[in-house]
């Protein structure tokens, strides 16, 4: 592994090395040129009703050739707390000329409130098991005593009634254009008057009353809630609102929720009180509980069960049979992490030397010795625990028993005692000799790239990673580097140590490609270090007036196939030139229709062809791509989906912006930990089997997934299914293992063993349930899924799912409660606010989303681990201003207009200023002395010596930390900027991306719940 990891940014100082001005001014692009966009300040408004360049922008903002012109509109202010607005409009209905048309505050909307009590944690609930818990012991379903939350307002329906659809909004509605938008958030038409609603697309919830859909304009008044009721409630493991007294429907448009949004759970509360838990206290892996949730920071003791850094299971009670499993409504499958980081203070992961014969194996399945394989006949004789056969034990591998049956050299022997562990492979798992990893940079020269200032970057940062301080120390030794660029023609470079200079060969006949150098391509970076800084210098210069347009970045990926390692692709527009280029097939008509998915499928087999030879030399390809317009990632990234490379996309790319993210990107990709010439095989015991795989790899259909490459932030799911049924006494085991070549140029293999209880209980299934594992597993899925459906069936797939579950956990656990209350699952309770904000991600949501920023975002969903997945679809919010950084909701609604928060999701972070924000605050932390004074521009924020600051700049560095890599940074000031459209996109328990708030889907799940249950729902 290697230690060190891309190193976070100081603030105050260039987010980069040698940091570049912008550039005031562009020559005229050469003809078919797309001219890279340059808003009037980093990250700052753009022409009137253009938002900020961002992921899921409209076309106008994301291709900003039709952008219209004009000065930025101003920003209607939410009115403060207690503020009086003038007489409201009903819900939803359009005022008359002249007549106020604010939102109706919160409490006006509001007639009876209910109560949430969190559950009691006693032994025997959730996460706290019984004193003396055996392994097979399992837990009475009569033992939860469930609490309860019926929404007011939502009582069972007659029968015979139509029961409401079962999916949130469809992507049917019109779009709201930046002009428009800009016009609704400003307020312009009647004075503060929201937009009339569109009406429901087919198959959808009601929708809420007031507000256009696709809007993202904050809520009317941050903190107005409901006044809380006394509290009442029950006692128990499961969760639950009670429905005091009869509902009530307000006349105008339709039933309204009257859940106190205070009393439904969560999230921030979760998380805390599970970091709270593990705050001194370790995770051991052989407790028989959950483990810690993703987002919780724990260490981990390693008793023989795999940690839940490389491996999580959607439920750690196995049910016996199909039918239970069924029943559950869960899905059964795990998320692997491989080459997951460790934690400070957790023990490295041991290497074992097998010797000649290899590792000790099944001889009829061929699992891995683990710490779960029995020993008897005085040790000669091994019980298999995945196919239950006794093998015997060779003399080599022999050894005695002690009184307890174990062997008496399990301490030296890591297979024995830990649940992940690694082999230095033998002969038969070479099939050629392995070598350090090799890497090759491929730049863009074109004339989009030169005017980004691309080269210039990545001088800076090829500099930064190869000869900064204790570089060397980082890279692996014996590795090989390569640096060549591309237009229409390919340039390679020979950086040979007896060289003075760096000699630049060209291949203009990119029809028949070859390298054209024998030696001094690949080359050591240190003994060529004066002939590689030479060329570093020369390059931000060395293509300054190149006119091309044109680029031939198939070419170059066809080029690179004899040597394992990887290629990193930095690239700025459509492939356009030689082999592999692509027509410019991006249908705005197709936005929101049936027929969108079409833009999610490759045009040709050109790059899939060549990302599967790319997997058969062993060469991950890694895609860096710079968007001033369509680059069609549907078919250009299947280079980086099949091999398990990266595919980072940069909107509307800005050096000032953009600069310190793709520093740090680039750097974290080439320092954490690497393998090349991988392959996976997934093995589960008698009675289960692997069904199916998720992620980004090339799957041949023989059981084994190969990868040309993966890194420590790369996971995939498996999904398992039955056989036949288990044995309640026995556990099920799943074991990984993975074969790779380190950077070092070692060949490996890493076993990763777990073994799980098995249950007949269907109360227990959902006790050991993981939500976090299930989200990222259903969204795995999800992106396998958009290619033969449409979003919007996608999106009620996973409505459909969450309602079964919590209605088979209401049906079959909590039968006695009374048919009008809400009952949650402990551990499922916030089940539907993440598939709510799996609605909101971009990869799925409704409305106008440029299909390469979908397709990204699908392809990112795809790999990405449970620990990065919740923030990104649950996004951080802390508050800057109290005395100690608390964690808030993710509701605008909850954010005090004399308060400082912060929002993350891992890609991004916003500062937001309230618009009373008291002035010595704003002093403490920009040394200005109002709101008014602090620039939006600023893309990192400048250290000064107050305390105010500092406590800022410590959050600031420890979500550094927490992702090795810098976020990009924005300022929001309250009713200021349009970048708070984008602030606002972050609150996902509020209505917004043309889907529910928190409050109202989960009213709507109830409804669907009762549907379910009585049998109505369809």
């Amino acid at each position: 592994m290697h230690p060190a990891a891309a190193r976070p940014p100081i603030p105050g100082q260039p987010p980069y090395p040698g940091a570049v001005p912008a550039q005031n001014a562009a020559p005229t692009p050469p003809p078919g040129a797309q001219m890279p966009y340059r808003p009037p300040f980093p990250g700052g408004p753009g022409p009137q009703g253009t938002p900020p360049p961002g992921y899921g922008a409209p076309r106008a903002q994301m291709y900003p050739q039709g952008a219209p012109s004009g000065s930025p509109a101003p920003m209607m202010r939410p009115p403060a707390y207690g503020q009086q607005q003038a007489p409201q409009p009903r819900p939803g209905m359009m005022p008359q000329q002249g007549q106020p048309g604010q939102p109706m505050p919160y409490q006006q909307q509001q007639q009876q409130q209910q109560q949430y009590r969190p559950p009691m944690q006693q032994p025997g609930q959730p996460g706290f098991p019984p004193q003396g818990y055996p392994q097979q012991q399992q837990y009475q379903q009569q033992q939860q005593a469930p609490q309860q939350y019926a929404p007011n307002g939502v009582p069972p329906q007659p029968q015979g009634q139509q029961p409401a659809p079962a999916s949130p909004p469809s992507a049917t509605r019109r779009r709201m254009y930046p002009d428009q938008m800009a016009r609704a958030y400003a307020g312009t038409g009647s004075p503060g008057q929201p937009p009339a609603p569109a009406p429901p697309g087919p198959g959808g919830p009601p929708q809420q009353p007031q507000g256009q859909a696709g809007m993202m304009m904050p809520p009317a008044a941050p903190g107005m809630i409901p006044q809380q009721p006394s509290m009442g409630g029950l006692g128990g493991s499961s969760n639950s609102l009670a429905a005091p007294g009869t509902p009530q429907t307000p006349s105008g448009s339709g039933s309204r929720s009257r859940i106190d949004p205070d009393q439904i759970p969560s999230p921030v509360a979760v998380q805390d009180n599970d970091q709270a838990q593990y705050a001194t206290e370790p995770y051991r892996t052989c407790s028989k509980t959950t483990p810690p949730l993703a987002s919780t920071e724990f260490r981990v003791i390693d008793e023989g069960n795999v940690s839940a850094r490389f491996l999580r299971m959607t439920t750690y009670n196995v049910p016996c049979t199909e039918d239970l499993l069924a029943q559950s409504m869960i899905p059964l499958g795990c998320i692997v992490q491989p080459l997951a980081e460790l934690k400070g203070g957790e023990a490295p992961i041991e290497l074992v030397e097998p010797g000649p014969n290899g590792p000790m194996r099944c001889r009829r399945c061929r699992a891995y010795m683990n710490a779960f394989m029995q020993f008897s006949d005085g040790g000669r004789k091994f019980m298999c625990n995945f196919c239950f056969i006794q093998n015997d034990v060779p003399a080599e591998y022999f050894c005695n028993l002690d009184m307890n049956g174990r062997r008496v050299d399990i301490m030296a022997r890591p297979e024995l005692r830990c649940g992940v562990v690694e082999y230095a492979a033998g002969k038969e798992f070479i099939a050629k000799d392995p070598k350090p990893v090799a890497v090759v940079l491929a730049i863009d020269v074109s004339w989009n790239a030169v005017q980004s200032g691309l080269p210039a970057q990545m001088a800076r940062i090829i500099r930064d990673w190869l000869y900064a301080e204790n570089a060397q120390a980082r890279f692996p030794k014996g590795a090989q580097v390569a640096i060549l660029t591309y237009d229409r023609a390919v340039h390679f470079y020979s950086f040979h140590p007896a060289l003075e200079q760096f000699q630049m060969l060209v291949v203009p006949d990119v029809d028949d490609m070859f390298v054209p150098l024998s030696t001094g391509f690949l080359v050591d970076p240190y003994e060529s270090q004066p002939v590689i800084e030479q060329f570093l210098d020369t390059l931000p210069t060395l293509f300054q007036e190149n006119r091309m347009a044109e680029n031939a970045v198939g070419a170059v990926a066809e080029s690179i196939n004899d040597r394992g390692g990887r290629l990193m692709l930095f690239h700025t527009a459509l492939p356009n030139f030689g082999p592999g280029q692509l027509k410019n097939r991006e249908d705005p008509k197709l936005y929101g229709t049936d027929k969108e998915k079409q833009l999610f499928a490759p045009q040709d087999t050109f790059y899939k062809t060549l990302g599967e030879k790319a997997v058969g030399a062993g060469v991950c390809i890694d895609q860096y791509l710079f968007a001033f317009g369509y680059q069609d990632v549907a078919s250009f990234g299947q280079l980086s989906a099949i091999t398990g490379g990266e595919c980072k996309l940069y909107p509307q790319f800005h050096l000032e912006r953009d600069g310190a993210r793709l520093h740090t990107d680039v750097l974290r990709s080439l320092t954490r930990q690497f393998g090349y010439n991988a392959m996976v095989r997934v093995r589960a015991s008698s009675g289960l089997r692997v069904h199916d795989h998720f992620g980004n790899f090339l799957d041949k259909g023989t059981g084994d997934l190969e990868l040309a490459g993966i890194d420590a932030d790369k996971a995939f799911a498996v999904a398992l299914k039955h056989d036949d049924k288990l044995d309640e006494k026995a556990e099920s085991a799943i074991q990984v293992a993975l074969l790779y070549t380190t950077a070092e140029g070692h060949r490996r293999i890493r076993v990763l063993t777990t073994s799980l209880t098995n249950t007949t209980l269907l109360g227990s299934v959902f006790r050991f349930a993981e939500l976090d594992t299930t989200v990222n597993f259903l969204a795995k899925s999800a992106m396998t899924t958009v290619l033969s459906a449409s979003l919007n069936t996608v999106r009620t797939q996973l409505t459909e799912t969450c309602v079964k579950v919590l209605a088979s956990y209401r049906k079959n656990c909590a039968a006695s409660t009374s048919p009008g209350q809400l009952i949650l699952p402990e551990t499922f309770k916030l089940f539907p606010l993440f598939t709510l904000c799996l609605h909101k991600h971009k990869a799925l949501k409704a409305g106008d989303v440029a299909s390469d920023v979908r397709v990204a975002a699908m392809r990112e969903l795809k790999s990405l681990p449970v620990p990065l997945s919740i923030p990104l679809l649950y996004p951080r919010l802390v508050a800057l201003h109290t005395p100690e950084p608390t964690a808030v909701r993710v509701s605008y609604e909850r954010l005090d207009p004399a308060g400082c928060y912060l929002v993350e999701n891992g890609q991004g972070m916003h500062l937001w200023l309230g618009r009373n924000v008291p002035a010595e605050f704003v002093h403490g932390v920009f040394g200005v002395n109002s709101i008014d004074q602090v620039d939006p521009r600023l893309h990192v924020l400048p250290p000064r010596d107050d305390d105010v600051n500092q406590r800022v700049q410590k959050v600031l560095q420890g979500v550094f930390a927490r992702y090795h890599r810098h976020l990009a940074f924005h300022v929001v000031r309250q009713g200021i900027d349009q970048a708070e459209l984008e602030f606002v996109s972050h609150m996902v328990e509020d209505k917004n991306h043309e889907a529910m708030s928190y409050v109202d889907f989960l009213v709507y799940v109830h409804r669907q719940i009762h549907s379910e249950i009585r049998g109505t729902n369809k």
